[in-house]
């Protein structure tokens, strides 16, 4: 009775297999990479959002007219997204061994 239900729970676990996802813990170097623009892109974004917030207005008086100013923090581009994730590879890269 018990190599019956052994086999039984053998077959029903092979055949769950193709059930559970595949789990890879290795990336490779595209995977890597995507990851770090990712990561760049999100990091840009959220600082974008937090000056966003705090935009500058400025009132000043220039001769006997008032003069309101408005800074808007810059939208970030490809170049700052690529800028960063440079970064963020190159401290991924870093040799740590001393």
């Amino acid at each position: 009775m018990t190599e019956q239900f052994t086999k039984q729970f053998t077959e029903a676990a092979e055949k769950m297999k193709q059930f559970v996802p595949q789990v890879s813990f290795n990336k490779n170097g595209y995977e890597i990479r995507a990851q770090m623009l990712e990561m760049a892109q999100t990091q840009l974004w959220q600082d974008y959002h937090a000056r966003w917030g705090a935009f500058e207005t400025k009132v000043s008086k220039d001769g006997n007219e008032v003069v309101t100013k408005v800074e808007m923090p810059k939208v970030p581009g490809v170049e700052q997204v690529l800028e960063a994730a440079e970064k963020f590879y190159a401290f991924v890269n870093q040799n740590t061994k001393k």
